[in-house]
């Protein structure tokens, strides 16, 4: 087998991929809770283009307009834990969408290893070699400062190298400073804290505006973005002329996520269950964030030791083209036992 079939799959990513008449089993992608495989959710959106079509090409802003975004959107952020919600057609457009507006706000300060959806332009400079590092650099930085208002841009996690941030640094900044705070979340959301995603875990503070934003095509298994935050922002960022001229996602996705609240609680149940299963197998070579199903391992050439045992798994180099691969296994719902057993056996 040759890289280009592996550029060149002729069908639905699953648990399993036939390639030159043999059938490998797949442990990479970011269908964290197998939804794009979850025949109950497939089955809700089938009823979605039945009731609502294939498409909506209108803007948000139109005088006749579908019901369902602004249902999709309480029901995000009602789920989620926040005031209020905006929905667009992707992950990257609800992030351009909210650093542009929220960045005028005051002096923004960027984490290490931002996605660049969040990029005002260039990549932002960094100096700080780690999270915390940075963290503790922010916070000396902004206490120190005559300036009022800051504005701190991070990612929610590290899903490479994996690591869950903690944002409760935050009650570390003086009272009289103004901050907003935008997180990407689109890794987490779903999954990390009982599925509710960063939102749940930031600390809450007056002087402190929380905004999430996320693409919904990775865990939630929908092609959209989202941005959650309070409500005063929220209708701020749904009067730019980018959110009321582009066109919303397909309704279709949004009816099924609207109804599949019990499906994504099950695969979530059943994604935590693989993790510990495959955790119980693992070394200590391997790093791996609690209840993230990704898991790094040191070995560049692993991903080819697997592959003559027919197992796939995540592996591109970082941080360029000459770089050794990152090795990863993604562990997705869909993984049944049998599948990890199988895993661990070629581990071993």
């Amino acid at each position: 087998m040759n890289n280009t079939d592996l550029k060149s799959i002729g069908q639905p990513f699953s648990n399993k991929i036939d390639l030159d008449g043999k059938t490998f089993l797949y442990f990479g992608g970011t269908a964290y809770l197998g939804i794009p495989q979850n025949a109950a959710f497939v089955e809700l959106y089938v009823n979605g283009i039945k009731k609502f079509g294939l498409n909506n090409g209108t803007s948000r802003n139109n005088n006749v307009q579908l019901g369902i975004y602004n249902e999709a959107e309480a029901e995000a952020a009602t789920r989620f834990g926040a005031e209020d919600a905006l929905i667009t057609s992707s992950g990257y457009l609800a992030a351009q969408i909210t650093v542009k507006v929220l960045s005028a706000s005051g002096n923004v300060v960027y984490a290490p290893g931002t996605h660049p959806a969040l990029w005002l332009d260039e990549p932002p400079t960094v100096t700080a070699r780690s999270f915390t590092e940075w963290t503790n650099e922010t916070v000396a930085l902004i206490n120190s400062s005559n300036e009022e208002n800051w504005v701190l841009i991070s990612n929610s996690m590290n899903n490479l190298f994996p690591e869950i941030f903690d944002f409760g640094f935050v009650e570390l900044i003086n009272a009289d400073k103004n901050i907003t705070l935008i997180i990407d979340d689109s890794h987490g959301i779903g999954i990390n804290n009982n599925g509710l995603g960063a939102m749940a875990k930031v600390p809450r503070k007056k002087n402190v505006n929380v905004v999430v934003v996320a693409s919904m095509a990775k865990a939630l298994g929908v092609d959209a973005g989202i941005v959650l935050g309070p409500k005063l922002i929220i209708d701020r960022l749904k009067e730019t002329n980018v959110f009321v001229g582009a066109s919303p996602p397909a309704a279709a996705g949004l009816y099924a996520f609207i109804s599949a609240a019990q499906i994504y609680e099950q695969a979530l149940e059943k994604l935590q269950e693989n993790i510990l299963q495959l955790c119980s197998a693992l070394g200590e070579q391997w790093k791996f964030a609690n209840g993230f199903p990704a898991f790094l391992i040191d070995d560049a050439k692993i991903d080819q030791a697997l592959l003559k045992q027919q197992i796939l798994i995540s592996s591109f180099p970082y941080p360029n083209k000459e770089s050794d691969p990152i090795n990863r296994i993604i562990l997705s719902s869909w993984h049944t036992r049998d599948n990890i057993d199988r895993l661990i056996a070629a581990l071993s």
